[in-house]
């Protein structure tokens, strides 16, 4: 079974910094497009910064020049590194990825979700 596993949310003042990490687990054979996206209370998912499988990159304005996301193939993992962190950045933060892998010995080809990490930015 394929699973995307988010980590390293939490509570930070703001100024701060945090790195998430989005760990696909399960029987990987190549990840295209990466994504984080993230939600506010009661506002809608917005797209946060997106990821190419050969490292291409683009950001929201809001985060633009403090969010980076990058990515470890070889670990079939992808990193948001979140500076300068603002209060407005308060959010649950959910990874995506385009993925191929072996589900059921059938290789299959889809979009999958994380469950969500929360960012909490406050003094």
């Amino acid at each position: 079974q394929v699973q995307l596993v988010e980590s390293g949310g939490g509570l930070v003042q703001p100024g701060g910094s945090l790195r998430l990490s989005c760990a696909a687990s399960g029987t990987i054979l190549s990840i295209y497009d990466m994504a984080w996206y993230r939600q506010a209370p009661g506002k809608q998912r917005e797209l946060v910064a997106a990821i190419t499988g050969e490292g291409m990159t683009n950001y929201a304005d809001s985060v633009k020049g403090r969010f980076t996301f990058s990515r470890d193939n070889a670990e079939n993992t992808g990193y948001l590194q979140m500076n300068r962190l603002k209060p407005e950045d308060t959010a649950v933060y959910y990874c995506a990825a385009e993925l191929l892998a072996v589900v059921n010995e059938v290789r299959r080809r889809g979009h999958y979700w994380g469950q969500g990490t929360q960012v909490t930015v406050s003094s």
